[in-house]
């Protein structure tokens, strides 16, 4: 079959581009679909991908990500001189499935595929139709949001207090950990919380967790029956309601403004509800600060309803001007706060180290359910955390970043006001390692996110964090990963790309 030929099939293609699917998986499916139907027989010369690009008015990497793909499934094959045809090797029995016979196809949102297995859980079920998590895209291409720079931390002298960890560990702690973890990382931990985040607790009270999924996944069972209601902000991070879906929570999306989550809304909606999960600080990802009298009025609400708050204080060390925000458990009189932390932003993500402090009467409670979960977390990453906060490596650290962080985003703000114009309005914020950049209120987020990640970038769409509908559609663009020369060459690539959807 001649290339025109198989040019002429392809002009009754009917791309969506206002469709929650992007333009690249809609055209894998046409394709997929003219080949299995046997429409595009084996041997069938497919149209250039600039040809083709041209003629369907989209851009040329569109067509190659199609192409990629159904040559990774074996439905195309490349051939001499440049050219791909449809695979000659194609099953004949594949090729005469009637449609009906054929197992359906779910949409996967992010364009991943997703496997089908049979028989999964309610919950297996719910949580293979979410999208992949943006970061599992991201491949540390700019701009990833939840990436610290990994390439400044100090390997060299994390290396020699690993391996002194080892060399001096007593014998005897080889047996099961302790459930709440290791008992002199706790202390160390407890004194650095009250001075830099004005936590109050004992050693007694803080536990040591394996990153804050597993917090959150194993309070929640601790504490929630299917149907509880739960306020979390709108938009806010997504492992929290993967984790609120596997204990089957009622859960409650709570819009936030500049002054953080909307108590009153939160009443109107679940005034009874059993938790609030909450990030006081620097909301997750709009960046917000909540104000004092939010905070004394949730407190109050915990109080009055005997219900839960859970405070994720994922970045606060990296607050660029003023002072430090205290922690909400600091103001809790009622013992109602869960507070969790994390070392993937201050250390590096692989570590998977976290820490909660909980009030007193959940202790036993989390000890007893730890013991028949994963039994604790690994012996030598706790030492090692330990010695290197105590010999106050980590403080310098924190400090060194809070300057190199505080350059890149000035830099991202510089480039974007340059280069990307009214294209994608970027305000400087004072803690955090990312901003939201807003788009023109006609845009949809997730087809510009799709497009930009099609030329190489990465920014995922705000409503990716949503469960409903937001007032305006925005981008969330990390800067803290990407080293300034990076992030002038990316922006420039990021206004050429968002050139062609204005």
């Amino acid at each position: 079959m001649s290339k025109t030929r198989s040019a002429l099939v392809f002009s009754g293609i009917s791309l969506e581009r206002n469709s929650e699917m992007p333009l690249y998986r809609q055209l894998y499916e046409f394709l997929r679909e003219q080949i299995l139907s046997g429409r595009l027989s084996p041997n069938t010369l497919l149209p250039a991908t600039r040809s083709l690009a041209q003629e369907l008015r989209i851009s040329r990497n569109t067509v190659l990500n199609a192409y990629k793909q159904l040559l990774a499934e074996g439905y195309l094959e490349s051939t001499g001189g440049g050219y791909t045809r449809v695979t000659s090797t194609l099953p004949e029995q594949v090729l005469s499935v009637e449609e009906k016979n054929r197992p359906v196809e779910r949409y996967h949102p992010t364009g991943e595929d997703r496997v089908e297995v049979a028989k999964l859980s309610d919950w297996g079920e719910a949580i293979t139709s979410l999208p992949y998590p943006y970061w599992d895209r991201s491949g540390n291409r700019p701009f990833s949001s939840a990436q610290p720079s990994v390439g400044d931390f100090p390997k060299k002298v994390w290396e020699k207090y690993l391996l002194a960890s080892w060399r001096n560990v007593d014998s005897k702690e080889l047996s099961y950990p302790n459930t709440l973890g290791y008992r002199p990382l706790r202390e160390t931990l407890t004194e650095y919380l009250q001075v830099t985040r004005g936590v109050q607790c004992t050693a007694d009270q803080v536990v040591i967790t394996n990153g804050t999924q597993h917090a959150l996944t194993t309070m929640f069972k601790l504490l929630l029956n299917k149907g509880d209601k739960v306020w979390i902000e709108n938009p806010s991070y997504n492992g929290v309601k993967i984790a609120l879906n596997q204990v089957e929570a009622d859960i409650i999306p709570v819009p936030v403004d500049e002054n953080g989550l909307i108590f009153e809304e939160g009443i109107k909606m679940a005034p009874h509800g059993r938790m609030a999960c909450i990030s006081p600080s620097h909301q997750y990802p709009l960046g917000v600060t909540m104000s004092l009298t939010r905070r004394l009025e949730l407190l109050e609400w915990a109080k009055q309803n005997q219900a839960w708050i859970i405070e994720d204080d994922y970045d606060s060390e990296y607050r660029y001007a003023g002072y430090p925000i205290e922690a909400l458990q600091g103001l809790d009189g009622s013992g109602r706060v869960i507070y969790m932390g994390t070392f993937s932003k201050v250390l590096f993500p692989a570590l998977r180290l976290g820490y909660m402090v909980l009030p007193k009467p959940l202790v036993e409670p989390f000890r007893a359910i730890r013991a028949f979960s994963d039994r604790g977390t690994r012996l030598l990453e706790q030492v090692t955390v330990d010695c290197f906060i105590k010999d106050g490596h980590l403080a310098r650290h924190i400090r060194k970043m809070r300057i190199l962080y505080a350059e890149r985003q000035t830099v991202l703000i510089e480039m974007a006001e340059k280069f990307l114009g009214d294209m994608l309005e970027l305000e400087p914020n004072d803690v955090g390692l990312h901003l939201v950049g807003w788009l023109p209120y006609h845009m949809d987020d997730k087809i510009v996110s799709e497009h930009l990640l099609a030329d190489g970038i990465y920014a995922p769409p705000l409503s990716y964090f949503s469960l409903v509908p937001l007032p305006r559609p925005g981008l969330v663009i990390g800067y803290a990963a990407v080293p300034a020369n990076d992030i002038v060459s990316a922006v420039k690539k990021m206004g050429w790309s968002l050139a062609k959807l204005f």
